[in-house]
């Protein structure tokens, strides 16, 4: 009985988290971040600029005015670095693990 319970829970799958990075004080917080396929990432601009998080890849992109919180889901395993078209100086990388 007990392998039937440890076989369905390693079945079952993994629970999506959701990540929260800053940008604030035209800067990405925190920087660098761990999450996982499945996990959804949630900015908050809370500078009173426009910013944005764009992915390199092309696999996302995200447009703040001040103020307003968007969000993404990571969909594939790797590296993704990001920036703000706006302000190119601020930079961030996320390492997606499956």
């Amino acid at each position: 009985m007990f392998a039937i319970v440890i076989a369905v829970l390693a079945a079952a799958p993994a629970v999506a988290g959701t990540v929260h990075i800053a940008m604030k004080d035209v800067a990405f917080s925190p920087a660098k971040i761990a999450a996982k396929v499945g996990d959804t990432v949630e900015w908050a601009n809370k500078d009173f600029v426009a910013h944005t998080a764009t992915a390199r890849d092309g696999s996302f992109n995200v447009d703040l005015a001040a103020s307003k919180t968007g969000r993404t889901v990571l969909k594939k395993a790797g590296k993704v670095e990001y920036y703000c078209r706006y302000h190119p100086t601020m930079k961030a990388e996320i390492d997606v693990s499956k």
